[in-house]
């Protein structure tokens, strides 16, 4: 009787693992195929990403697409309206057109740089860079051009650079590169004819040049 009920137990036991083992089984296939379908899928993914990606290298658009990516840029103060406010002349006029104006207060102009400008002649020879000082130069000069039609200033006067602080570079500017910079004017006392302003400029989207305070003085 003790054989019986002993064989008995190890029955039990034996029916008690198998149907454990057939319910793991049976949880684990599903994880184990989701895993797997989940593993071809970002594969698949992947692929068509790498396919994406060398075919918009490849891509050729041509000079009518690349040059419409500008249109909806309209131009405020032309070359020849600039040389009608700002006294400076070749090669030191460093603003080529302004393309926003709020009277007063801000501006947004275009500075293109080319291998032609004297300055590359020797900045440098054999890897030209646009000077750090005239790229804060061309902020000041776009500074000047809201400046200048202020109250107590007049159109042609000529204005002194009387300082600049927290001047950071942050990429070089090369010929080829269009400089786009933005000041806005932060103080103005028109009786002493002394102001303030903060200048940033970008190539590309990337900032290339801040400047934090720039001070300027109207000559008497």
């Amino acid at each position: 009787q003790l054989a019986t009920m002993k064989l008995s137990l190890f029955t039990i036991c034996l029916s008690v693992l198998a149907s454990g083992s057939a319910a793991f089984t049976h949880i684990a296939s599903p994880l184990v195929n989701s895993k797997a379908a989940a593993f071809i899928g970002s594969s698949k993914l992947h692929e068509a990403e790498s396919d994406a990606e060398e075919a918009s290298e490849t891509e050729f658009r041509g000079a009518q697409a690349i040059s419409a990516l500008t249109a909806d840029v309209k131009t405020t103060f032309t070359l020849e309206d600039i040389a009608k406010v700002l006294p400076h002349r070749y090669p030191f006029l460093l603003v080529d057109k302004v393309v926003e104006y709020e009277m007063g207060k801000r501006a947004v102009g275009v500075k293109s740089v080319t291998l032609n400008e004297p300055h590359f002649t020797g900045h440098f020879p054999d890897r030209p860079i646009m000077p750090g000082v005239l790229q804060v130069e061309a902020l000041a000069q776009l500074a000047g051009i809201i400046c200048l039609q202020m109250e107590g200033a007049k159109p042609g006067a000529v204005f002194f650079f009387a300082g600049a602080d927290g001047v950071k570079w942050k990429k070089p500017v090369v010929p080829g590169d269009t400089l786009v910079m933005e000041v806005e004017i932060t103080k103005w006392n028109a009786r002493f004819g002394i102001a303030k302003a903060t200048g940033k400029a970008y190539t590309d989207g990337d900032l290339a040049v801040v400047v934090d305070t720039m001070t300027f003085a109207l000559a008497k």
